[in-house]
């Protein structure tokens, strides 16, 4: 055992316990983590959804029997590197924006709001939810973060770095920012959805590939910076981008 996963020893020999379907472990569970879920639950969506998405997660963490008849249980997954308690926050976020994608998947892409919050914060809006706040893999996770945003920006067009930081950082409107590129502000809209889109795939790739992150490990980023991004500064991110930029030999 290491010793991360020492640390959160009686967390993790609970979590096997109720993976082998110890019914005394699932009482003390149920008593003590199911008000933990609800909480998250309201934090991330008050008007209800996330509180059924937090009920339907007891079945997969109870197991369900496959064809051979072998119970598998998402208690499998915990592997004691964070608390019980955060790494169910954790599949719980991570639940909650696939719901959140799965209803968005067909809809058209909405005109940004002129009022909308700008800034580092304003990005992470846009991929993640909010998480607790004093939870001490956040550090860590942001700094991962920050790596990973660095590395996406600094990927981009030319151009399309310059329609980020005009609307982000200058805090243009829409129009405004149209005609600093001469497109419609419908376009800009459009441009701007697709590079944060961008953005969020090379991310989840650098965290994947390169900080080695599992998808929990990678909500839980995504999750500490939509709640407050800290020292995240973006101007100094596209400024690293455009010095790379510079940098980079000429064909």
């Amino acid at each position: 055992m290491t010793q991360m996963e020492s640390s959160h020893g009686a967390d993790l020999e609970l979590a096997r316990q109720c993976a082998a379907g110890d019914e005394k472990a699932w009482e003390r569970f149920m008593l003590e983590y199911r008000p933990v879920l609800y909480r998250a639950a309201q934090a991330l969506d008050p008007s209800g959804s996330a509180r059924e998405l937090a009920d339907s997660l007891y079945a997969d963490l109870y197991g369900l029997h496959g064809a051979e008849g072998n119970k598998r249980s998402l208690f499998r997954y915990f592997q004691g590197r964070s608390s019980l308690a955060t790494w169910l926050r954790a599949v719980l976020t991570q639940r909650y924006v696939d719901h959140l994608r799965v209803q968005r998947r067909l809809e058209p892409l909405p005109d940004e709001e002129e009022s909308a919050p700008r800034g580092a914060k304003a990005i992470a809006d846009r991929v993640a939810v909010d998480r607790d706040p004093f939870d001490p893999d956040r550090s860590r996770y942001l700094q991962l973060i920050r790596a990973a945003l660095d590395g996406a920006v600094a990927q981009l067009a030319a151009r399309d770095r310059l329609r980020l930081a005009c609307y982000y950082l200058q805090n243009l409107t829409l129009a405004q920012t149209g005609r600093v590129l001469a497109e419609h502000e419908a376009t800009v809209s459009r441009q701007l959805a697709r590079t944060r889109r961008a953005i969020r795939v090379q991310i989840e790739r650098h965290l994947r590939d390169v900080a080695r992150l599992n998808d929990v490990q990678i909500a839980e980023c995504f999750s500490c910076a939509a709640g407050d991004p800290g020292s995240l500064d973006l101007t100094q991110v596209f400024n690293a981008g455009a010095a790379r930029e510079e940098a980079a030999p000429r064909s």
